[in-house]
């Protein structure tokens, strides 16, 4: 799932970009792809602080045996 996030989130931050030179940085395309960025950026830190709790918490397993 991270490998189609990181997918996703260079796709619109190229987007963006492209839309931010050709149509001006507070244009409403412009803005939206910035939002739609904004929440996959969300999305991929939320799910590496979830892989990174589930690692913590085999790790801690593993200490206590």
């Amino acid at each position: 799932m991270t490998e189609s996030i990181l997918k996703k989130l260079e796709k619109t931050r190229e987007k963006m970009i492209r839309s931010g030179i050709e149509n001006g940085f507070s244009n409403v395309e412009t803005i939206r792809l910035s939002k739609k960025l904004d929440q996959l950026l969300n999305a991929y830190q939320m799910q590496n602080n979830h892989d990174t709790k589930k690692e913590y918490a085999r790790n801690i397993e593993l200490i206590k045996q």
